[in-house]
């Protein structure tokens, strides 16, 4: 097997463990919302309220284990991402909704590019390419395929929720505490009081934080933040933060990781 393959199962692998783990707690008080597509793989929710997980990366740090991706090969000081969250993307339960059988296993066989392309207006398209910089290898195109499929809505209305939510948590305190602490270790409850302080009291009980061993590192790669309801044009995160049900903190903590290889 070889080395970007691996990469791919082991990146598939974590997205499942996260999902898995965000699931095991009680189950939300809230209703589930009914189905309106179905396939083998999954079944798609209305784009109402539903369970969601945001996931934004700490790019510096995905970086350190995949040098020669094109978004990393690229990466300067001055990026956007070198200093603010980066979109992994937005979960629903399901995956594969309704997805031709052949199209779900060029997505897991990481032939990303042979992917239908997402149909995006402009300014969204150049929105996503700035703060998901993964599109340079067409990572748009596998969230869409493996989860935005089961959003309940088109690729635009998927993608503007995303990035809606992702620019909230760019414009918190969580993000600052990053970015101030380039270089230096946070913890696990540091990242949770942010959130405390910049969505409400409890807010950081829906977080959890993920983190790899980079040789004598231990680097945060990710948090991903556990929502409930409507994503719309108007919706404050934290109200979607503060309806979902609490989970584990992942990983104690580690460094907030710089440009380059450390």
């Amino acid at each position: 097997m070889n080395a970007r393959l691996s990469l791919l199962l082991v990146a598939a692998l974590l997205v499942g463990l996260a999902v898995y783990l965000w699931l095991q707690p009680e189950a939300p008080k809230q209703p589930t919302p009914a189905p309106v597509e179905t396939s083998a793989r999954g079944t798609a929710s209305k784009a109402s309220d539903q369970f969601l997980i945001l996931a934004a990366s700490w790019e510096p740090a995905f970086c350190e284990t995949v040098r020669n991706k094109p978004e990393c090969a690229s990466m300067g000081k001055s990026r956007f991402d070198a200093s603010h969250f980066s979109l992994h993307g937005l979960w629903p339960r399901d995956e594969y909704c309704s997805v031709p059988t052949t199209i779900e296993q060029l997505d897991r066989d990481g032939r990303w590019q042979q992917l239908p392309p997402v149909d995006l207006p402009a300014d969204l398209r150049k929105t996503l390419d700035q703060v998901m910089p993964g599109t340079r290898s067409q990572l748009e195109r596998h969230e869409w395929t493996r989860h935005g499929t089961c959003y309940g809505a088109d690729e635009a209305a998927y993608y503007s929720a995303a990035t809606a939510l992702l620019a909230q948590l760019n414009a918190s305190r969580v993000r600052d505490l990053f970015a101030g602490s380039i270089g230096k270790q946070l913890t696990q409850a540091e990242i949770r009081s942010a959130f405390d302080d910049s969505f409400g009291a409890g807010a950081g009980q829906r977080v959890r934080v993920a983190c790899e061993d980079d040789g004598s590192r231990r680097i945060i790669v990710e948090v991903t933040v556990g929502l409930w309801g409507t994503v719309t044009d108007s919706t404050r995160m934290s109200d979607l933060i503060r309806a979902a049900r609490p989970t584990d903190g992942g990983c104690s903590g580690g460094i907030v990781d710089p440009v380059g290889s450390q």
